[in-house]
């Protein structure tokens, strides 16, 4: 007794004996077969019922077998369509695939040749499916458990690389401007990956002392360093099967940086101060807005732990760069903010949304939450307008050149256009929070251009500050 099989086909064809010859050798492999005597026929089935894979004959009266392939593609695109030739050409064949087939048999076909065609036809069909329900399946969970919120081209991009890399346990490097949302983006990957279930650790490493870092991640012995009274846990001991998130590696130190690859090379470590060697099976993602090379070719970053961490690397792109995401992002936290504030529904004016996508939002999604909470934090009404938006939004800085009055006894260009160098240099600079690379984007200059002037004109990075208030550690992201 055949039994039969997950598939449908539609069989196109004008010749009765042709029908007849499929049909028998496909319902003998179990497959269910429906016939249809012309095109119009044909595609009368395929709007009433499912198939799973058609086969049509190129040669028909009336509507044409490549005519009848450009239709049943428009009522199913993923339908596998195979086109049967009487003849032999590499015209007809290449028209047939041009068109959207998925495969052509010519005449006179084997009868192993035909089955052979359908099943990967109908393998196609079903990897298709299932790649697209994983990922519909895969999005939905992050905006569930993550918050990644995002469907511009740009953000597509980093839902395809989160899906391939969850499932792994290799080593990921997130690289962006602070506020685009990379720890959001690491807590995705975690709550995807087999480790979901054990703990996501974070830390944010700051200008801490080397010591004091390296007991914050593996912990000391006793007697370690002055005031180590007891021996202490390590980050990497809670993260022990889970993962740990290093929030801008770029800034640890060198020595710290050997212990670190010999933890992602061996899965062990040890404490400091001490000589016991300790087994973890931690999954490490990292983060940072730094250019990591460049700070290879300065020495300040190892070349092979930079390799160890590159293994999947994710580019966020900032806002400025995914601004069909600024509206749905400012719903998003509109709905947040009013809940938590007890506006009950609010919404933004189609002038504030406006205004919204105009900005350039130098602080990134994390700006933009802030500018939304203001907005539902001051609304006295449940729409919200460019009124409530602050000023650097709705009047982004311009330059203007101030007016000048030529002094009698003159004056050195030279050092007024030094003069002004530095100071635009150092305005930009803040603008764009400190981020060298986006300076330059907003001189139209090269970044490599924008460092030697930076060195030229003895220019300090000014300490940046955090949302809160705080310094340069911050917290985590918010959203993205």
């Amino acid at each position: 007794m055949v039994t039969k099989k997950n598939g449908t086909i539609l069989v196109v064809d004008d010749e009765e004996i042709m029908r007849e010859i499929l049909e028998a050798l496909l319902s003998r492999e179990g497959y269910t077969v429906r016939l249809a005597t012309s095109g119009e026929e044909g595609l009368a089935l395929a709007r009433s019922l499912p198939f799973d894979a058609a086969i049509v004959d190129i040669m028909m009266p009336g509507l044409d077998g490549i005519a009848t392939l450009d239709e049943l593609k428009r009522i199913d695109e993923d339908l596998a369509v195979i086109i049967i030739t009487a003849f032999a050409s590499v015209e007809s064949a290449i028209s047939a695939m041009k068109a959207g087939a998925f495969d052509y048999i010519t005449k006179p076909f084997k009868n192993d040749e035909v089955l052979v065609v359908v099943r990967n036809a109908l393998e196609r069909r079903r990897l298709v499916h299932e790649n697209r329900n994983l990922r519909q399946n895969i999005q939905e969970r992050y905006h569930k458990f993550g918050n990644v919120i995002g469907k511009s081209p740009r953000m597509r991009q980093v839902f395809d690389l989160i899906i391939q890399a969850a499932p792994s346990r290799s080593p990921i490097l997130l690289h962006g401007e602070s506020g685009v949302g990379k720890e959001l983006v690491a807590r995705a990957i975690h709550s995807n990956s087999s480790r979901s279930e054990c703990p996501f650790v974070t830390v944010s490493i700051g200008n801490q002392p080397a010591e004091l870092l390296e007991s914050t991640l593996f912990g000391h012995v006793a007697g370690a360093f002055a005031g180590a009274d007891g021996p202490k846990k390590g980050l990497f001991d809670l993260a022990d099967r889970g993962t740990i998130f290093i929030d801008e590696i770029a800034n640890v130190p060198i020595d710290t940086q050997a212990k670190l690859l010999s933890v992602i090379q061996d899965r062990a470590f040890m404490r400091l101060g001490g000589v016991e060697t300790i087994r973890v099976d931690a999954r490490i993602i990292a983060a940072t807005t730094h250019d990591l090379r460049q700070l290879m070719t300065e020495g300040r970053f190892r070349e092979d732990l930079f390799y160890r961490l590159h293994v999947v690397s994710i580019d966020m792109p900032p806002l400025r760069d995914r601004r069909d995401d600024i509206p749905l992002l400012a719903r998003h936290f509109l709905l947040k903010h009013g809940d938590e504030n007890r506006k009950g529904v609010l919404e933004l004016t189609s002038e504030a949304l406006d205004v919204l996508a105009e900005y350039d939002w130098p602080g990134n999604v994390r700006e933009l939450e802030n500018v939304v909470e203001r907005a539902a934090v001051l609304t006295a009404g449940p729409r919200i307008g460019v009124d409530l938006l602050p000023d650097q939004v709705r009047r982004p800085s311009a330059f203007y050149p101030p007016s000048f009055v030529m002094p009698p006894e003159g004056i050195s260009f030279k050092e007024v256009i030094t003069g002004f160098e530095k100071r635009l240099i150092e305005s930009t600079l803040e603008t764009a929070g400190g981020v060298q690379k986006r300076a330059a984007e907003l001189l139209h200059i090269k970044p490599t251009t924008l460092s030697e002037m930076i060195k030229r004109y003895d220019i300090r990075p000014r300490r940046r500050r955090h949302p809160s208030g705080g310094g340069e550690g911050g917290g985590a992201d918010d959203a993205s």
